[in-house]
């Protein structure tokens, strides 16, 4: 699910909401103090409240009168604030969420639907996606492209509910995969951004990069050995809930490649985590390009092909 460093960021945002909210709150209520005596001493006999019903409670007295008085002093203090020129509540503490009181739980203790929200705005942002993900989704995906040939709109018509389906049961089946083939253009991008959104809004941890950088990150973790007291980079790409690998194909091949991507997409499959992988190349181009080691884990049934059709999109 939602990964700890964006858990830890969300929670820092929220804390930091209360505590504005806290501040402001008593600047005003300073500010008000100075300009009336009287909401002074009604504040300072409001703050002795608390004490004087615990004492009460304590020696089994009726705390009715303490609690008369508190909204007297209350409706009092409100009237003078008016006085000034000041809304009733000006004083009053404005948390950001009404429903938790910025703590990011409501008071039977369920996540606020608050915290949900920022969790996929973090989560959106560490993605890779970010932007793509503000302007492409399942719900803008044009099939016009797509209409002057009847076979290859049919094709992407089923390409296209394979991918939402994929999105929309994630979760309920562990390590389903996807293989997306076709040339420059014909959509896998947008497809790719689309099953992100969905995954992400499901309260799952989503990574989209480039095959280059992912094995930059492995390489990185190899060579810096121990002199690093950060930690490795190639983890989250071991560790994410569905990982989306781009552009298969262009990196460079070496033997140390070969091992990354054995590595990577063995590592995922035993854990029984996702794996979309999108390449410019065919099945045949793969067997040509990949050992049969890393050409049987993608290309069989641990992958569901999907066979993107069509021209270059962008140049329409």
């Amino acid at each position: 699910m939602y990964s700890y460093e964006n858990n830890n960021k969300v929670r820092a945002i929220i804390e930091a909401r209360r505590q504005d909210a806290r501040s402001l709150s008593e600047a005003r209520s300073l500010e008000v103090r100075a300009l009336s005596p009287e909401i002074a001493e009604i504040d300072e006999e409001l703050r002795l409240t608390a004490p004087k019903i615990l004492r009460a409670a304590c020696a089994g007295e009726d705390i009715t009168p303490i609690k008369e008085r508190n909204q007297l002093l209350l409706k009092k203090r409100r009237e003078l604030i008016v006085s000034l020129g000041f809304p009733e509540d000006y004083t009053d503490i404005k948390y950001t969420c009404p429903k938790c009181s910025d703590i990011g739980f409501t008071p039977d203790t369920k996540i606020c639907t608050c915290y949900k929200s920022l969790l996929i705005t973090e989560n959106i942002k560490s993605s890779g996606i970010g932007k793509l993900i503000e302007e492409q989704s399942f719900e803008n995906f044009s099939f016009d492209v797509y209409k002057d040939s009847p076979e290859n709109f049919e094709r992407m018509k089923a390409v296209f509910e394979k991918a939402k389906t994929f999105a929309e049961e994630f979760g309920r089946v562990k390590g389903k995969n996807l293989l997306m083939i076709g040339n420059t253009g014909t959509g896998k991008t947008h497809i790719s951004t689309s099953i992100a959104k969905v995954v992400i809004e499901k309260g799952y941890d989503v990574l989209y990069d480039s095959v280059s950088n992912i094995i930059s990150a492995f390489e990185d973790d190899k060579f810096r050995g121990g002199y690093s007291s950060g930690e490795p980079k190639a983890d989250k790409y071991l560790e994410c809930d569905l990982l989306i690998v781009d552009d298969l194909g262009t990196e460079f091949l070496t033997q140390f490649t070969v091992s990354c991507l054995y590595n990577l997409f063995t590592t995922r499959k035993n854990r029984g985590l996702s794996t979309v992988i999108s390449t410019n190349l065919n099945a045949k181009q793969l067997l040509e390009k990949y050992e049969d080691r890393i050409y049987s884990r993608i290309v069989g049934i641990d992958y569901e092909l999907l066979a993107f059709v069509g021209k270059d999109n962008r140049l329409s």
